[in-house]
């Protein structure tokens, strides 16, 4: 058959696609306004679901527990009952357990979802089963707090007993603070308190406000191709999202309170420097050149952290909304027709090219909390 009978046999079916492809990208509009960002988060969050058994990880893994903390934020806005109760059978069918190794931070995560969990159903008889496995695991490790080294090597499984990588400090603190507010003890945020502090205190590089992913990406050993330090885009993310869950847990009369709000405004300032024109962060914070592709999971978290910053009035409306604003339409734009996110690194600890086909599920996380803080931005700004 000729090539142009063959084309013109195949093209109405290639049509028909592109129309089908073109309809479902108009769904998800950069309006900032309740309707299309609640349209777009259930893309997302759809996809996600529809694919999760495609999703190589544990469901305990941390990975995982980054998706449900985002999906349960979602779900909690969400008219449709499916997301709670998508969450509920995958803790349910763990026993409400946390991942296996005592001390990781990873493996933690999960509680975050756990206790949220909790605090939907307490008032059913059964709700302490919920919560029942994190405390235990959380009081252990307070009655039994471990030495290791903040000098981070993955060949030795006591340097991650501490929290010696930045990303730990989304993983675990948030859980603490959870616990503290729901039992009413003090000792779960003494802990964290002390144990965020030293984290701190080592990653954290008070001139650039900024912390590095670990110990071996200090400026002695290694910087970016462009000569500055190397500061991980979602190592940064991770740093403020769980900023973001620790100020929602901390109330304005405590005494643990003002530190956490001082790192938050000083890291928000150098975070909203570091975005690039069109509204996105990048693998590297301080090396575009070199990693010149968007990165969606470090673009997620800082859009959420800076809203929420807006929402709660610990940061300017009048400098931040256009950050804020140009993000979410950026994050929008990276995702797909079928309601994939791409754009997102694959699992790593420091700066490497990403592709618009990439997503993972902590990405999705990520982005799910960002448009919940965006509904209350919209619902501000009307």
């Amino acid at each position: 058959m000729p090539m142009y009978k063959r084309f013109m046999l195949i093209s109405p079916c290639l049509f028909l696609m592109i129309s089908a492809a073109a309809q479902r990208a108009e769904d998800y509009s950069p309006e900032i306004t309740p309707e299309a960002i609640m349209r777009v988060m259930k893309g997302v969050a759809d996809w996600q679901i529809d694919n999760f058994a495609s999703v190589p990880h544990h469901q305990l893994d941390w990975t995982n527990g980054a998706l449900y903390a985002g999906m349960m934020e979602f779900a909690k806005i969400s008219p449709e009952r499916k997301y709670i109760d998508w969450l509920y059978g995958i803790g349910k069918s763990h026993l409400w357990q946390p991942h296996k190794n005592m001390y990781h931070a990873d493996d933690v995560a999960v509680c975050q979802m756990y206790l949220e969990m909790y605090r939907l159903k307490k008032p059913d008889k059964d709700s302490y089963l919920i919560v029942a496995p994190t405390q235990a695991r959380l009081d252990y490790v307070i009655s039994h707090p471990s030495s290791g080294s903040l000098l981070l090597d993955y060949s030795d499984g006591q340097t991650t007993e501490r929290w010696s990588w930045c990303d730990a400090l989304f993983m675990a603190p948030p859980v603490y603070a959870k616990l503290s507010a729901i039992t009413g003890e003090n000792k779960y945020l003494e802990f964290m308190d002390r144990e965020y502090k030293v984290t701190r205190n080592f990653l954290y590089d008070a001139d650039e406000h900024l912390f590095y992913r670990d110990h071996r990406y200090f400026p002695e050993k290694a910087l970016e191709a462009n000569g500055r330090k190397i500061f991980w885009g979602r190592g940064n993310g991770w740093v403020m999202g769980g900023l973001v869950a620790l100020l929602k847990e901390l109330p304005d009369e405590s005494v643990y309170r003002p530190f956490y709000e001082k790192l938050y405004t000083e890291m928000a300032e150098k975070v909203a420097l570091c975005q690039d024109k069109e509204g996105f962060w990048h693998a590297s914070m301080l090396d575009h050149e070199s990693f010149p592709n968007p990165e969606t999971s470090s673009s997620s978290f800082f859009c959420y952290a800076l809203a929420y910053g807006i929402n709660s009035g610990l940061i300017d409306k009048e400098i931040y909304t256009p950050v804020v604003s140009s993000a979410w339409k950026a994050l929008v734009s990276a995702v797909h027709a079928d309601g994939k996110l791409g754009w997102v690194q694959p699992i790593g600890q420091d700066p490497k090219v990403v592709t618009s086909d990439m997503t993972e599920v902590y990405g999705v996380g990520a982005f799910l909390l960002a448009g919940t803080e965006m509904i209350k931005f919209s619902q501000h700004n009307q």
